[in-house]
């Protein structure tokens, strides 16, 4: 799998990671999550959503991934949604924005996403290592849809965590376009279906 952000002309399905300062932005300031979800009392600040796909020039490697990489994206786009249902459409991602209640943000955070089985592979997980913001300047961390196969339908769980110690815990469950028409097609991506 690769951590990336699309242009609307790639057809991959990646794992995006961004790592964003939200200076100037109206990120809000508290942590709030959905019910289901898991946040740690170390978190200040925590969103969830979808997202549209963006550009990205600079690549890490991510050797439990499936693409072996992701790619970085220093602008963190805004959520389109908020909801933790995704549609299976190239270009679109779903993730978090996230801070430590704390002056200062933490590297070495493991990434793991768990999902169904991706085309013929059988993968049902996959990780990497990312880094979580302050809660004054939170980073974005979201997996995006680029290549066909990565487009299953069911739940995805994010986790991230440090040191044995989760610090959030969210899933979001993806669904075929027609059930969500209007999201589906909000990025302007869905000609890219296959």
């Amino acid at each position: 799998m690769k951590k990336m952000c699309l242009t609307p002309t790639r057809t991959a399905v990646a794992l995006c990671l961004l790592t964003t300062l939200a200076t100037g932005m109206a990120w809000g300031n508290v942590a709030s999550a959905a019910e289901d979800d898991f946040v740690s009392t170390e978190v200040g600040f925590f969103e969830a959503g979808v997202i549209c796909a963006q550009a990205s020039n600079v690549v890490r490697d991510a050797p439990d991934t499936l693409a072996g990489s992701t790619h970085v994206i220093e602008d963190a786009p805004p959520f389109v949604s908020e909801g933790r249902i995704v549609p299976a459409v190239l270009g679109i991602g779903f993730g978090v924005r996230s801070g430590l209640a704390t002056e200062f943000g933490q590297d070495g955070v493991l990434m793991t996403i768990t999902h169904p089985p991706l085309g013929g592979s059988g993968v049902t997980q996959q990780s990497f290592i990312s880094n979580i913001g302050s809660s004054t300047a939170p980073s974005v961390t979201f997996y995006q849809f680029d290549y066909g196969y990565e487009l299953a339908l069911g739940e995805w769980v994010m986790t991230a965590s440090r040191d044995g110690d989760t610090l959030y815990e969210t899933t979001f469950t993806v669904v075929s376009p027609s059930a969500l028409p209007d999201l589906a097609g909000v990025c302007g991506y869905l000609d890219l279906l296959s």
